[in-house]
């Protein structure tokens, strides 16, 4: 979500911006407060798991590093010149 752009406000008096101040900081503070709940409810550990759930995780998680390596080995196998490794056969033996 991109920030809305506000118009500028104008102060006067060092009272407005103090006003102004304390409406910011309470701002800062419930947006602070959400951003403390969504961060902890990113990781909340998962109780109950058993062993066998977790080799299964472990399973998964190895298989897929094991595919993300193959692919990348073959992406850079084809498609190495874009990365700037060099192609064997555009080398010229003197």
């Amino acid at each position: 979500m991109l920030p809305v752009k506000k118009p500028t406000r104008h102060y006067h008096t060092l009272e407005e911006i103090r006003l102004r101040k304390e409406e910011l900081s309470s701002e800062i503070q419930q947006d602070n407060t959400k951003f403390s709940a969504l961060w902890n409810q990113t990781f909340v550990k998962r109780e109950g798991s058993s062993k066998g759930e977790y080799i299964s995780g472990l399973i998964a998680n190895s298989i897929t590093a094991i595919d993300a390596f193959l692919l990348i080995r073959k992406l850079m196998k084809n498609y190495g010149s874009l990365f700037g490794k060099t192609s064997k056969k555009s080398k010229k033996k003197h």
